[in-house]
């Protein structure tokens, strides 16, 4: 999203903050985003401020560590290192003074994230924390030359989950119930722009539950405050053009980045959920920057040791094309077309665990054969691909897919593109949305960019048969160099291939899977 004129009157370099909005642990999304923005866009900003979530990469941000270290922090963080029971306050119960505490985060992460609390106050970089001050009612902005481990925590010391911070007397709580992006103090700042990088979910989709309504509460105060700040600089902006002064004196231009972070915001167990957030990051702001038309260049990959773990599994779907259709959906009309029938035997060869699971494309090698005897008989596969579980574009609709090059008897090259359609508005039920394989055969080989304007074969639905997916469950081979290795490489899969469907089919028992 964009308003205002992206200039100052005067005609100078505008001025630019950046705001790390709150998001819980959705904020490893935001690192992500941070890696591109400061390292590979080359941006560099005027004032920045963190609120709630944000002030973890804010700290990072004023040490002077790379986007890329700020990333790294977050792809290589273990979850339950900063989980920490409120042991003495449980037996209270709902008259305890918070479920957690931040003991973790402060003897094992921070340590490990290597905050530098001298440092940070050190820095030549204009920064605030924004603090909720409940003692005196109102928001504080703390410069980063009073950061401390104390000022830190009460930033993101959110009620019932976290205790408040007592200091010098007053009682410091986390500010989400007023702002989670402090637009106020960066336009009192004097910026001209401003940068928010928001995590915090905007599918305004009512859960039951009291963890989900807590969540939803946090959603109404934070989307409602953004959606009033972003109407009255709107207006502001439109004054301005019109000979007026306006709100602000001047026109200010909002660049937000928002995005579906498929990360619960306290509850999370699984390592690679942080990794992968992060990855998605980088992935969507690449992209943002080229729709907002700023030249980045691609930094070096993130760097992972050698991963020799590889995990392989068969499966079997059997169906129909109809010749000629250009309709998925529609194969079972014999009177639209030719009727082929058709079954494909596929491996699925994932190499690498590592980034297989990070990647958001989670992209594997697809062999085999397509056999169809209208197109030739046995034909076998030349190359493919497989991705499980790719949002498309919310991460609560999610989509299996395939790509198969091979050609007919004939050597005429084609391609079957197919997916599968996981979504929890979908009503089919689970068994059906991860079974039944809509196709497209394709002339040529086409990839996906292609797949538009290509010309269709035939379309059709293949489905794996509850008697194939009990024998595909027998064909599952990892490799790994200890035994404990194997054991681990499917445990990881099993939990992000269940995770992901908790992501769709389980949102009323807690949003987004803890694994």
């Amino acid at each position: 999203m964009t308003t205002g004129q992206g200039a100052t009157p005067g005609g100078g370099a505008p001025r630019r903050s950046l705001l790390l909005a709150g998001g819980g642990l959705k904020v490893a999304y935001q690192a992500g985003v941070l890696q591109v923005l400061l390292d590979e866009a080359g941006l560099t900003f005027d004032h920045a401020d963190g609120a709630s979530g944000g002030v973890f990469n804010l700290a990072m941000y004023c040490q002077g560590m790379s986007g890329h270290e700020i990333a790294d922090n977050w792809r290589t963080l273990s979850p339950l290192r900063g989980v920490t029971p409120n042991w003495r306050q449980l037996p209270k119960g709902p008259y305890a003074r918070s479920l957690f505490t931040l003991d973790g985060y402060r003897r094992r992460v921070f340590p490990e994230w290597g905050l530098d609390w001298e440092r940070i106050r050190a820095t030549d970089r204009e920064a605030t924390f924004t603090l909720y001050n409940f003692s005196a009612g109102e928001l504080e902005a703390v410069t980063a030359d009073r950061m401390d481990e104390e000022r830190f925590c009460a930033g993101v010391a959110l009620p019932m989950w976290f205790p408040p911070v007592v200091i010098d007397g007053q009682t410091y709580i986390d500010p989400v119930y007023l702002t989670d992006a402090n637009v106020e103090e960066a336009i009192r700042r004097g910026c001209d722009e401003l940068w928010i990088i928001w995590t915090v979910s905007r599918r305004h989709r009512w859960r039951d539950g009291f963890v989900a309504n807590y969540f939803h509460i946090v959603e109404t105060t934070a989307n409602g405050r953004l959606q009033e700040w972003l109407r009255r600089i709107e207006a502001a902006n439109a004054a301005f053009r019109a000979g007026e002064e306006g709100e602000f004196g001047r026109p200010i231009e909002v660049r937000l980045l928002s995005a579906e972070v498929p990360l619960n915001y306290l509850v999370n167990f699984g390592r690679d959920r942080f990794a992968e957030a992060v990855e998605l990051g980088v992935r969507d702001a690449r992209r943002w920057c080229t729709d907002q038309g700023i030249p980045w260049k691609p930094g070096a990959p993130p760097g992972r040791p050698d991963d020799p773990t590889r995990l392989r599994f068969t499966e079997r779907m059997v169906g129909r094309l109809v010749l000629g259709q250009d309709e998925e959906h529609r194969a079972a009309a014999p009177a639209d077309g030719a009727i082929a029938d058709i079954a494909l035997h596929l491996t699925v060869d994932i190499r690498g665990m590592d980034r297989f699971l990070t990647d958001p494309g989670h992209e594997a090698e697809l062999r085999g054969e397509v056999h169809c005897e209208e197109l030739g008989g046995r034909l076998p596969v030349e190359r493919g691909t497989f991705q499980l579980f790719v949002a498309d574009p919310d991460p609560q609709h999610l989509r299996m897919r395939y790509r198969l090059y091979f050609a007919d008897r004939a050597g005429h090259r084609l391609t079957l593109s197919g997916y599968k359609d996981v979504s929890e508005d979908s009503r089919r039920g689970v068994w059906t949305d991860t079974s039944v394989l809509y196709t497209r055969v394709l002339r040529g080989h086409v990839d996906a960019d292609q797949e538009p304007g290509a010309e269709t074969v035939a379309t059709g639905t293949v489905r794996i048969r509850p008697g194939d997916f009990l024998r595909q469950l027998t064909t599952f081979r990892v490799e790994a160099p200890t035994l404990s290795g194997r054991a681990a490489t499917l445990g990881r899969f099993g939990r992000f291939f269940a995770g992901k469907l908790w992501d769709v089919y389980a949102q009323n028992v807690l949003p987004w899977s803890p694994l």
